[in-house]
């Protein structure tokens, strides 16, 4: 007989439990299931709807059950249906009937969406972190880059040279707003569901915030229909690491590029690359390609929780099981990317001279020739017709601006003095970049300092946040 059969006169087809059941992957949500049966538990207590013997005995079995599944000598079985079901079942074999007085109060309604709050919230300062440690390995490069001058690339045509630092650091920013965002999340799912019971509340005078205090919570969800049928935050959660996804696939497509023989400008770590079975002179940026790939399996869960939901009634449906595959797989993908990310970041080679190189050999000074014209006087729409056709003469005889003589220069414009040969080298070019949040060496420097109050500004949130538990 299930927990819940006392009304049924028959057991459910084989079929129907093994479709329905979930524990395979809910298991994941063992010990949350238990850190909030032991606040619930100790909340009936408090309240007087247990003796304090009982709140005990079933405590010390919470703890005695949360140990054995650690340790593998407590089965998870799946003709008990979920993690909460099997709980039970192994608390009651544990303590005895006493153990059926745990649920008094609550339902496994608002149960799971405590249990997927709590996974989340632990889930969130972890991702940060590994975040934050993509960032300090984007930054060291960029530490020890700031004299490297990289082709700044639009449409994936040079376009004027930056800083590799530069480079370096606009990714750090871009992993800043996904930092920021995760945090922002956090609030919304730190409230707690328990006490919302199948959806209208319970008859027993519980007291839900004692609930939330013990379970380190900022308070309750107001509402309890809301409470059992919310999975925004499941959803906020999907479309952040949506976009950190989207991000990290950004960053490895110009990876994959660098690494290639056309390109040339890194060479990523032996311990972060592999071969080919056939070609012995190969060498693949797999992890790169592989983060990239898997972009679209986390696009996949936002999009699958999105419409199981679109068209749910209040309160709890059946079709809310879906929502945490799609979670777990979300947090283990990113986890296993950011975790592998930093270090492959970190031990990246980076070839200064062949970047170089590269911007010595381009037109992607030809702005600054624009602009010194117009320093001169002349308008700017007029300048850019001029250098425009500099270019082409450039192209039609094999050379680059720098290969021109003064007299070449002057057939095009007599504004032109012998100071254009400094203005339109690598470093000119990328210093005159000298505006807030440009690629001159100065900026960057600055972008470096402000970082680094940003970086102790999110180890004070993650210290803050770091939650010790309740089972400790």
């Amino acid at each position: 007989m299930k927990l819940w059969g006392g009304r049924f006169t028959k057991q459910t087809n084989q079929l129907v439990d093994e479709y329905t059941a979930s524990i395979h992957f809910d298991k994941k949500l063992v010990q949350y299931d238990i850190q909030g049966s032991l606040a619930h538990v100790e909340m009936l207590k408090v309240c007087g709807i247990i003796s304090g013997e009982d709140a005990a005995t079933i405590a010390e079995g919470l703890k005695s059950v949360a140990i054995k599944v650690e340790h593998g000598e407590a089965e998870l079985l799946e003709e008990h249906e979920d993690i909460h079901m099997n709980v039970e079942k192994l608390l009651i074999e544990e303590v005895g009937p006493v153990g059926g007085k745990l649920h008094t109060g609550r339902s496994r309604n608002d149960q799971v969406a405590l249990d997927m709050r709590l996974y989340l919230r632990d889930a969130l300062v972890e991702i940060s972190e590994l975040l934050m440690d993509v960032q300090k390995s984007l930054y060291k490069q960029a530490q020890n880059n700031l004299d490297t001058v990289l082709p700044g690339y639009t449409h994936l045509q040079r376009a004027q040279p930056v800083l590799f630092a530069h480079h370096m650091m606009a990714y750090v920013f871009m992993f800043q707003r996904d930092v920021d965002r995760l945090f922002d999340s956090y609030k919304r799912v730190n409230k707690s569901p328990l006490g919302a019971g199948a959806l209208a509340g319970t008859t027993f005078p519980i007291d839900r915030h004692l609930v939330a205090e013990k379970l380190h919570f900022d308070g309750i969800c107001e509402n309890s229909l809301d409470a059992v049928s919310d999975r925004d935050f499941v959803v906020e959660f999907l479309s952040n690491a949506s976009l950190i996804s989207m991000h990290l696939s950004r960053l490895c497509e110009e990876l994959v590029q660098w690494s290639s023989a056309e390109f040339n400008f890194i060479e990523l770590d032996d311990a972060f690359s592999t071969g080919s079975s056939m070609m012995p002179q190969k060498k693949n940026p797999d992890v790169a390609e592989l983060v990239r790939g898997k972009t679209g399996r986390v696009y996949g869960h936002l999009i699958g929780m999105l419409t199981t939901l679109k068209g749910l009634p209040l309160a709890y449906n059946k079709d809310m099981q879906e929502d945490k595959e799609g979670m777990f797989d979300t947090v283990e993908t990113l986890r296993g990317a950011l975790a592998l990310f930093a270090p492959m970041i970190e031990t990246m080679h980076v070839k200064k001279e062949t970047m170089y190189q590269a911007v010595s050999k381009d037109f992607s000074n030809a702005t600054d020739l624009a602009d010194y014209l117009v320093g001169k006087g002349m308008p700017f729409r007029e300048s850019h017709a001029v250098v425009g056709q500099v270019v082409l003469h450039c192209i039609e005889h094999d050379k680059f601006l720098l290969d021109l003589s003064i007299e070449d220069f002057q057939e095009f414009s007599e504004l032109v003095e012998v100071d254009i040969f400094e203005i339109l080298s690598p470093e000119a070019v990328v210093n005159a970049r000298d505006v807030a949040g440009g690629t001159a060496k100065v900026r960057v420097e600055e972008q470096l300092k402000m970082v680094e109050r940003l970086f102790e500004k999110n180890r004070e949130w993650i210290i803050s946040h770091t939650d010790s538990g309740i089972l400790n």
